[in-house]
């Protein structure tokens, strides 16, 4: 039995207002074009695609860090982009919403203290100031495998792995209840990442975190994830359970996005898929399936947009391969 939606995203668009470099006149860029999405609580969806695909533009609507151009952001019930969300309930809904960056030397303030860092939100939010503050920042700092040591410490005195630990810190101070992370351990050594992973892996079970896990590392995803989501130039190709999805993918894209990762064992061979043409334009994409210009079975009925069908139990492709 699955638990109750935490974060639901309807229809969601966002077009960006570019100018051309050769008519000199405004275009429109669609990095996400109608995308509609559920997020359980207590649940990892991974949310994967080549860059440029609308990834991180997602992430960013469903935090509210951007307004979309259509479309509605469930979360909690709530409509973060309604009439009726005050700047006020706003506020007190951000304390469940966080975000953990790619890079993280540079979303680390480099004029701040490891403690100013991870005390912030306790500061912006009063929740705890003098001794009591202190007490917290130090519990947050051990939690993530970090400890006193590394309070008066600043960012450029960090590794890669002790910065990422303290963003996580100070993401989760609010004790939030969805968090973000876009791209966590792609700046990270190798050595690191497992270590990252794990420990995102273990807060999620002791403190009931959900995460939207955003990554270009397949088998990252398919570490950390229940769920899989594919996009491909601002719109869902496949989505499913992460056993399905990684050992029976359905949707061309994700067939080849799959062969493509890298097998650990120098003795097995996997078929490749290779892809011919390039990634399309988000000004000027081409109608119907987003991916029939590249697709190996496209047909004359791709013109048109497909819809998400539900081939398997839970598990939804977009492609006409699979309309009855």
């Amino acid at each position: 039995m699955k638990s109750e939606i935490l974060v639901e995203a309807l229809d969601l668009k966002k077009h960006f207002r570019v100018r051309s470099q050769v008519t000199r006149r405004h275009q429109f860029l669609r990095a996400v074009d109608g995308v509609s999405l559920r997020i359980h609580q207590g649940g990892t969806v991974g949310l994967v695609g080549e860059s440029g695909c609308g990834k991180s533009t997602l992430a960013r609507l469903l935090l509210r860090l951007l307004e979309p151009t259509e479309g509605r952001v469930i979360f909690q019930g709530d409509d973060l982009f309604g009439q009726n969300m005050s700047d006020e309930k706003l506020r007190h809904i951000r304390r469940d919403m966080q975000m953990i960056f790619q890079d993280p030397h540079s979303s680390l303030n480099p004029r701040m203290s490891v403690r100013d860092i991870v005390a912030e939100p306790y500061v912006i939010h009063r929740e705890a100031g003098g001794e009591d503050l202190g007490r917290r920042v130090l519990d947050l700092l051990e939690t993530v495998g970090m400890g006193k040591e590394h309070m008066r410490r600043y960012p450029h005195e960090l590794s890669g792995g002790q910065k990422q630990r303290v963003a996580i810190a100070r993401a989760l101070a609010l004790h939030p209840k969805f968090v973000v992370l876009d791209e966590p351990t792609s700046a990270l050594d190798v050595s690191v990442r497992s270590q990252i992973l794990n420990l995102l892996a273990d807060l999620q079970g002791t403190m009931g975190l959900t995460y939207l896990y955003i990554s270009h590392d397949l088998r990252d995803v398919v570490f950390i994830s229940d769920t899989i989501v594919v996009m491909y130039a601002g719109r869902i190709a496949e989505f499913g359970p992460t056993d399905s999805l990684s050992e029976s993918p359905m949707h061309p894209y994700t067939q080849a996005l799959f062969s493509s990762a890298p097998i650990p064992d120098p003795t097995l061979k996997r078929d490749r898929v290779a892809l011919h043409g390039e990634v399309p334009s988000l000004v000027d994409p081409p109608s119907g399936c987003r991916f029939h210009p590249r697709c190996p079975h496209a047909m004359s009925i791709c013109t048109q947009v497909p819809e998400l069908l539900e081939v398997e139990p839970e598990h939804f492709v977009s492609c006409f391969l699979y309309s009855k």
